[in-house]
């Protein structure tokens, strides 16, 4: 996965594109870890965290370009 400084570089679009590739694969490791054959429980748990991280950048960016227009209306 890529770092959270190549994640900052992202659209909010490209990063919402990541977060569901990221649950399709959580829910694909999810019916391995049930029938016995996930390969590697750590991937698991590498793919939960990026998908914290590029949710966590997806609000951060929200919420900055909410506070954009909110400044940019008051100034109006």
């Amino acid at each position: 996965m890529a770092t959270a400084k190549e994640l900052r570089e992202l659209t909010v679009q490209d990063l919402e594109r990541r977060a569901v590739e990221l649950r399709e694969q959580l829910f694909r490791d999810r019916m391995k870890l049930r029938t016995g054959t996930l390969d590697s429980p750590t991937q698991r748990n590498e793919r939960r965290r990026d998908l914290a991280r590029v949710l966590t950048l997806i609000t951060q960016k929200q919420r900055a370009g909410a506070q954009k227009v909110s400044a940019s209306s008051k100034e109006a």
